[in-house]
């Protein structure tokens, strides 16, 4: 039997831009994992200018960075995400939870029109 999943998938938009939705929100914790953009990109399946452009865009519309480059040195540098950067991502992973937990009643009766 397949698992039926709900997966709200919000968007914050500034302007026109898209300052952060799912795909920005995993980018973001794929680099609080591994402290790199590069592997982010990789583990995501999109390329460093792509995930660097992200980056760039979500940096733009927050009021502080949310990610910041880290100069080489030993470790070969990498890119962290700032003290705005965890908030952000907290408050959107809290922000689909809500949504996922007020939409219960609701959910489960959709769920009983879907096929086994």
């Amino acid at each position: 039997m397949k698992e039926n999943k709900l997966l709200p998938r919000f968007r914050v938009l500034r302007g026109a831009a898209i300052a952060l939705g799912p795909g920005k929100a995993e980018l973001l914790q794929s680099i609080l994992e591994t402290g790199s953009l590069n592997e982010s990109a990789r583990r995501l399946d999109m390329s460093y200018m792509r995930a660097w452009k992200l980056v760039q865009t979500m940096n733009k519309c927050f009021r502080e960075p949310v990610a910041v480059s880290e100069r080489g040195g030993k470790s070969g540098g990498g890119m962290k995400l700032t003290d705005t950067g965890r908030r952000v991502l907290e408050l959107y992973q809290q922000i689909e939870s809500s949504a996922v937990k007020a939409s219960g009643t609701s959910w489960r009766d959709l769920q009983k029109l879907l096929k086994d």
